[in-house]
């Protein structure tokens, strides 16, 4: 056997430095068996990205196109290894399904995301086989590497000429057949057509299609017209099939206008991942048969299947990434709630005088209630109950607390943040504009003044009110409603020395939870058109009668989020940090409405002396940093949230921000009080 010259692979490749070239092309065995067929070829593709020990040319051509022509050099000047790798490519296109490479890959089997989702994951957790014979999964082990499809991209022409040819070594036109080449094409492009169509009659999509857009029938002629294109390109016929392609694009455009209408119907009754899911299949599909068509009538196809080829190893690397699969098909999903959120959350945001003392009498109100929250959660604590039905019964009364706050028209300032930071960014999206900034500013100012004045609401009245009642309780009963041993309790977990400002971040990320379930549940809500059945099912009109179901269905149609944000917030205070105990993580709730509450029990149980000991100081900073966390926690994950969905790129965040610092020095007292007139 002659040996081989070959640049020496790099120490640091991991398969690929056991081979030089000299090894790879003796291990060349066309009468192997297909799984150590497809590992040769896997070896020699890393062999390709490995360091191969020589120096770039001065275009500083990628390191694998290198190799590759090195590699060409090497077969035309040795018969007998190009002999062996010949054979062994003409057993692989014999047993090998190219088509499912064109048509598949990228592409789910069933139209369902989770089930995507369980193919990803089994595609990062799983190892892959070569031994198979879909090109679709050999592929992903062909090109593994994030950088494939740039090499991939920069073979140059030459270089793909010689390919060319070593591949047609390898696979003999058949009698009658010159274009044998064009057969996985043509099959690809039959497979793209028909699951385009199935998509298309689908009900989930079909009944959310503009109906001007499918009054063509579009989907039903895709496929007819897609085969009488591919009959002539089988004929030879080329003048017959260049013909027929502007009818097919059209069809094409016709059906991605279509599914794009799905989006409009979305976002007006409802999203769901799935059908988004179907949508973004059948316009991935459109786009893959169109690349494919453009390869079957061009004349440079050898460049033309490159570039697609080079696009596919992009498509392997992202059909491996759950994240922006997730990322891609819940933003829609984001973007309606968030949406939903700013038309809430402009009502938090106060403007005049007029809506400030309002939001101050809603924010006191709020405070009376939770009042009542703090002395039932003592009471919760000490029934005995064991660690989980204590936070679950914690959660219960905070959910009916938060629930009656929503039913009397009050407010709790820390849930307002999650609602006001969607309707901040779509203002943002709006005036990005050289004039907006100034408008942003105060949008900003009214913003932080409606918090300020939420948090003085709450607890300008929830501290008096705790504390009166202990001392009503003490003048009656001799004692104070909560003890000492709790009152001690409370000033040293409440203490600003302690883990007080991580548990108040933990707390604002609860709050921006609640506000994804409301959110969530409202979409659900919208999806399934629950409001119409219960303003319109036999069963409910028969017992509630026609006017009253009207009316619930209005009700839930205007609140179902508001009651779906307190739920899930009251039982999430209350359950997360118990499941959390029990995994032995320590974690507790600082919410800075109910921490003020248990201060006052404490100061009504030791009496006014607590005022002279530091550790009664040191919880009201504790209190006053929660405030704070709560607030700016569930404010910026909200807001960060509402960017990303909104598709929000800020460019001036410096200028904006030189513009709130120089109000804040100018005018800081607009932070907290509103201006006069």
């Amino acid at each position: 056997m002659s040996a081989v010259p070959a640049p020496p692979a790099a120490a640091g490749t991991r398969r690929a430095a056991k081979w030089d070239l000299t090894a790879l092309l003796n291990a060349a065995d066309p009468r192997a068996p297909l799984a150590e067929r497809h590992l040769w070829l896997v070896r020699l593709t890393e062999w390709l990205r490995s360091d191969p020990g020589v120096e770039r040319d001065a275009e500083q051509t990628p390191l694998p196109v290198l190799r590759l022509r090195h590699l060409l050099n090497v077969l035309e000047r040795h018969a007998e290894h190009r002999e062996r790798v010949v054979g062994l490519l003409a057993r692989f296109w014999g047993e090998i399904d190219v088509a499912s490479l064109f048509a598949e890959i990228g592409h789910g089997q069933r139209m369902s995301l989770f089930a995507e989702l369980r193919q990803r994951l089994a595609l990062r957790l799983l190892p892959a086989t070569p031994e198979t014979r879909d090109l679709s999964e050999l592929f992903a082990l062909l090109f593994p590497a994030p950088g494939d499809a740039a090499w991939l991209r920069a073979v140059d022409e030459p270089t793909l000429l010689r390919l060319v040819d070593l591949a047609r070594a390898s696979v003999p036109a058949a009698e009658g057949d010159p274009q044998r080449w064009r057969g996985p094409l043509l099959q690809a492009a039959t497979f793209l057509a028909t699951g385009i169509a199935a998509s298309g009659f689908a009900a989930p999509l079909r009944l959310r299609m503009d109906a001007e857009r499918v009054a063509a029938d579009p989907f039903r002629q895709l496929v007819p017209a897609t085969e009488a294109l591919l009959g002539a390109l089988r004929e030879g016929d080329e003048a017959r099939a260049l013909g027929g392609m502007p009818y097919l694009h059209a069809l094409l455009d016709t059906c991605g206008e279509a599914a794009d209408s799905v989006y409009r119907h979305l976002e007006d009754h409802g999203v769901s991942v799935d059908i988004v899911y179907e949508v973004e299949q059948i316009k991935s599909r459109l786009g893959r048969l169109r690349d494919v068509l453009a390869c079957l009538v061009s004349p440079a196809a050898a460049r033309d299947v490159a570039r697609m080829l080079a696009d596919l190893a992009d498509v392997a690397q992202r059909r491996r990434s759950i994240r922006s699969l997730l990322a891609r098909h819940y933003s829609l999903l984001a973007r309606k709630m968030t949406e939903r959120h700013a038309e809430v959350g402009s009502h938090y945001i106060t403007r005049d005088r007029a809506e400030y003392r309002h939001m101050l009498h809603a924010a006191a109100g709020g405070g009376a209630v939770i009042a009542a929250t703090t002395y039932v959660k003592f009471a919760v604590a000490a029934a005995g109950f064991g660690l989980l039905w204590t936070g679950f019964w914690a959660g219960v009364n905070y959910a009916l607390s938060f629930l009656v706050v929503m039913l009397l028209g009050y407010t709790v300032a820390t849930k307002q943040p999650a609602m006001t930071a969607p309707a901040m960014a779509a203002r943002l999206q709006r005036q990005m504009g050289d004039d907006a900034i100034e408008g942003f500013v105060d949008e900003v100012t009214h913003l932080i003044r409606s918090q300020a004045a939420g948090i003085f609401g709450n607890l300008a009245l929830v501290f008096p009110l705790v504390l009166a009642v202990q001392l009503a309780w003490r003048l009656a009963f001799g004692a104070p409603l909560v003890g000492e041993a709790k009152a001690e309790y409370v000033l040293h977990s409440l203490t600003l020395l302690g883990p007080t400002a991580l548990f108040a971040v933990f707390t604002g990320v609860l709050l921006f939870a609640s506000s994804l379930v409301a959110g969530w549940v409202e979409n659900w809500f919208v999806f399934h058109r629950l409001d119409s059945a219960i303003a319109h099912h036999p069963r409910i009109v028969d017992r509630l009668g026609a006017a009253r179901a009207r009316r619930w269905a209005a009700w839930w149609r205007r609140n179902v989020s508001g009651v779906a944000a307190n739920v899930s917030l009251g039982m999430m205070l209350g359950l997360v940090p118990a499941l959390l105990a029990i995994a032995a993580l320590p974690v507790e709730v600082r919410h800075v409405t109910l921490s003020t509450g248990q201060l006052a029990a404490a100061v009504g149980a030791l009496g006014w002396e607590v005022f002279a000991l530091p550790a009664f100081w040191w919880c009201a900073a504790g209190i006053a940093v929660t405030g704070v966390l709560n607030v700016t926690v569930s404010f910026y994950l909200a807001f960060k949230l509402a960017l990303r969905a909104q598709q929000v790129e800020v460019r001036e965040r410096a200028r904006i921000a030189r513009a709130v610092r120089r109000r804040l020095r100018r005018e800081p007292l607009s932070f907290l009080l509103p201006a006069r007139g």
